[in-house]
């Protein structure tokens, strides 16, 4: 096989291994995304449930007052962990877009250089142009 073809066999190898990676980055950011949505829908109702027991002031005793404080406190926390989990997710999922999106650069490289190897074979393969012969003889003949 000659260099050039062995050269054009192993840029499309390439290219099939840069197209299963960006696949794999791809599958990826969607998980993180799945992820962030759940942690966003999660921080979202807790603190709207925060809200709600922060404006409750039906305690009739002390006792039922202490209760609800205590349950406001573990909820915020809870609450402040969501938030904190949203926010870590959300930069998860934007790493795995900045490696999907390098995926796809380096795929597209290896396609334009396999491209290119091809349509250089196929200009070495061609025969070349003749028109540019001097005529013999005089314009009579």
């Amino acid at each position: 096989m000659k260099p050039e073809l062995r050269r054009l066999a192993r840029l499309l190898r390439l290219e099939k291994i840069r197209a299963h990676a960006k696949q794999a980055a791809a599958r990826e950011a969607a998980e993180a995304e799945m992820t962030l949505a759940q942690l966003d829908a999660l921080a979202s109702r807790t603190g709207r449930l925060l809200a709600d027991y922060s404006a409750r002031s039906d305690a009739v005793d002390g006792a039922a007052l202490r209760a609800v404080a205590a349950f406001r406190s573990g909820l915020s926390g809870v609450s402040d962990t969501a938030t904190a989990d949203a926010t870590q997710a959300r930069g998860i999922a934007d790493e795995k877009h900045a490696a999907l999106a390098l995926a796809e650069r380096r795929r597209q490289v290896v396609e334009d250089r396999a491209a290119h190897q091809a349509a250089a074979i196929a200009r070495a393969g061609s025969s070349p142009l003749l028109g540019g012969r001097r005529a013999i003889g005089t314009p009579l003949e």
